[in-house]
C-alpha cells in the first residue's frame, strides 16, 4: 500500500478530498484511479487506510475504512545541531534521524557557525519523505534557527558533544529518557565558552568515540545511541 502524508486527516473524519498537489501526484503520475487503496499518515500517530472515491486530478476524493492509531514513543530523542555549510549533508543527516526514530530537532547557530539562514521547508519535506518510507506515524518536530544561548535558556539540562581533550561520559552512561536534548557543534566545533555556558547551566559533556565525526554523522551516532537506550 502507497503511503502518503496529509496533516489534515481527522479521526473524525469519513472521507477526505487531498490538495491539488497531491491529487496530481496520486492520478496523474501514479495513475491510480477509483477504486485504489492507499494509506495516508497524518503525521500525529494515525494511519489511515483508504480508497479512492473521484479520481479528479485537482480534488482526488477518499474514503476512510480504516485507522491504525499509535501511541506517542514515551522517550525524546531530541538532537540540537549547529546546520552545515552544505545544505544536503544537514538534509542527510534529517533523513537518517527521521528513519531511525528522532522526536525533535532543533537548528543552532553558534560562535563558529557557517550558515545562518535555514529553509525549514526543504527540511520538513525530507522529514515527511522518510516518515512514508520507513513507516514512522509521527513526524518529527524541525525547529526554527536559534542562538545557542536561548537554546540553553529554554532547555536548562541535557548534554552536550565537543572534541577538546576531557574527560567526558558516554551517552549510555547520562542519557534520560526525557528532557534531554542532544547539542552537537558545527564544522568548527563549540568555543570552550560555549560550553562552559552550558556546563554551568546543568548540561553534561559527552565523547562520540575517539574519531573526529563530521557534524552530520556525530548528530546521527548521537541518535542511534539514543535510540538504542530507548529499546
Amino acid at each position: 500500500m502507497r503511503l502518503f502524508y496529509d496533516s489534515n486527516i481527522s479521526s473524525k473524519d469519513t472521507s477526505h478530498q487531498l490538495s491539488e498537489e497531491e491529487s496530481k501526484h496520486i492520478i496523474r503520475v501514479l495513475r491510480m484511479k477509483i477504486g485504489d487503496t492507499v494509506g495516508m499518515l497524518n503525521g500525529n500517530g494515525s494511519l489511515f487506510e483508504c480508497q479512492i472515491s473521484d479520481d479528479n486530478t485537482k480534488r482526488c476524493k477518499l474514503k476512510i475504512i480504516e485507522e491504525k492509531i499509535e501511541d506517542r514513543p514515551s522517550y525524546d530523542i531530541h538532537i540540537a545541531i549547529g546546520p552545515t555549510k552544505q545544505m544536503d549533508r544537514l538534509e542527510w543527516f534529517v533523513e537518517k534521524a527521521t528513519e531511525i526514530g528522532i522526536t525533535e530537532i532543533t537548528l543552532i547557530e553558534c560562535i563558529n557557525s557557517e550558515r545562518s539562514k535555514i529553509k525549514i521547508n526543504r527540511l520538513v519535506k525530507k522529514c515527511i519523505s522518510a516518515m512514508k518510507q520507513s513507516h514512522r506515524l509521527f513526524l518529527p518536530k524541525i525547529n526554527e534557527l536559534t542562538t545557542f544561548k536561548e537554546f540553553i535558556k529554554r532547555h536548562p539540562s541535557g548534554l552536550i558533544a565537543h572534541c577538546y581533550n576531557e574527560e567526558r561520559s558516554k551517552i549510555s552512561d547520562v542519557f534520560e529518557l526525557k528532557n534531554c536534548p542532544i547539542m552537537i557543534g558545527p564544522e568548527g566545533d563549540f568555543t570552550k565558552e560555549e560550553i562552559e555556558l552550558a556546563l554551568q547551566s546543568g548540561y553534561k559533556t559527552i565523547t562520540l568515540g575517539e574519531n573526529r565525526l563530521r557534524t552530520e554523522t556525530a548528530g546521527l551516532y548521537a541518535c542511534m545511541n539514543a535510540k538504542l537506550i530507548t529499546e
